[in-house]
């Protein structure tokens, strides 16, 4: 059985206050200094911090002694749909009517209007699965625009007892007798450590991970960065591991075609020099591409982790690539991830489960 918690914004004051306990899980509530609302679920291993009206993100995750998110310019998230004006967190939803950044043809903004969508509710959940007894927030965000659009997108993180691995979905439906175009992304923002080693379900060759060779006109790019845009374009592997003297300044794109085990996941691991590492599992049945961002400047210090349905070149290049999908009227998308930190004994097992994959392919 599971149990709701309904939440109303009336509930967050400025000081944070425990609005839920049971055994080592508990929920507690309070407000940025930016007005934002925000929910800490905490377990024994860590916490993720969301917000339950502004996107349902992860703004921030800690488990195991160790910061998860990405370094950036905000010490709080910021009460606005602009994605770069309040851009920091660890997991935004991205999407759904389109995604990536915008070219020429495009009219929608940076990665759709799901990553601050206003949710219309928001609860916590309380329940017991197959991996045991969970802590989780859920909420509904309805997306309606005359004579173009209307969905319901419901996302539902899981943190559960005695775990640093947690468990995100997102359910959308076409509330429309009629088609509706549909792209998605899941924005996994981790922070790289130098040489951290990048180990995925992905063959290691030009073919399956393929550098973005054009840049956005709104970024200015460093000395050597061409050059070395270049070079990841012939030898790909250069990127996987973390030397700080390589220049992904302001970013460096890659995208990934990935290989699934025999249980229908597809991983991707940083692992970082003591042994542990940074976790994200996908299904690419359901997230079908896989991109990699990377950001490692003065200012921001990112690992992107992006499972998603299309790459990331907006609505009309990806159209024209064929990568943007149709829900029918009715229809329902789902996706699930599996986010978090191992041990460096989970870690061990878990590269050489990806080494089967990758032998099984080869």
């Amino acid at each position: 059985m599971e149990m709701k918690m309904h939440l109303s914004q009336e509930q967050f004051l400025g000081q944070e206050v425990i609005v839920a306990e049971c055994g080592e899980l508990s929920a507690s509530a309070f407000r940025f200094q930016s007005g934002v609302c925000a929910v800490r679920l905490k377990n024994s291993l860590g916490e993720l911090v969301m917000l339950p009206f502004q996107g349902q993100q992860i703004w921030d995750a800690r488990f195991r002694g160790r910061r998860l998110t990405m370094k950036s310019m905000f010490d709080q998230p910021y009460p606005t749909r602009d994605f770069l004006a309040t851009y920091g967190g660890f997991l935004l939803h991205c999407g759904a009517t389109a995604m990536g950044a915008p070219g020429p043809e495009d009219s929608h903004p940076l990665h759709g209007e799901l990553h601050n969508a206003p949710y219309q509710s928001a609860c916590l959940v309380f329940g017991t699965d197959e991996k045991g007894e969970y802590l989780g927030l859920t909420g509904s965000y309805r997306h309606t625009i005359a004579f173009n659009y209307n969905y319901l997108a419901e996302p539902l993180v899981k943190l559960y007892a005695e775990s640093s691995i947690f468990h995100v979905s997102m359910t959308i439906r076409n509330m429309k007798k009629s088609p509706m175009p549909f792209m998605f992304l899941e924005h996994v923002n981790f922070r790289p450590v130098d040489n951290g080693r990048l180990v995925q379900s992905v063959i290691i060759d030009a073919e399956n991970m393929r550098v973005r060779a054009n840049i956005p006109s709104f970024m200015e790019v460093a000395p050597g960065y061409r050059e070395f845009v270049q070079l990841l374009q012939k030898q790909p592997q250069k990127h996987l591991v973390f030397d700080p003297d390589l220049v992904y300044d302001p970013e460096m794109v890659l995208f990934m075609n990935y290989l699934a085990d025999e249980n229908g996941w597809a991983h991707t691991m940083q692992i970082h020099p003591d042994g542990s590492a940074d976790l994200l599992r996908h299904r690419p049945e359901q997230l079908d591409h896989g991109v990699r961002w990377i950001c490692r400047t003065a200012d921001q210090d990112a690992l992107g982790m992006e499972p998603c349905t299309a790459e990331v070149e907006g609505f009309n290049a990806e159209k024209a690539k064929g990568n943007v999908r149709t829900l029918l009227g009715g229809e329902t998308f789902i996706s699930e991830l599996e986010v978090g930190i191992l041990s460096p004994d989970e870690s061990l097992r878990a590269e050489q489960q990806i080494a089967k994959i990758l032998e099984r392919d080869a």
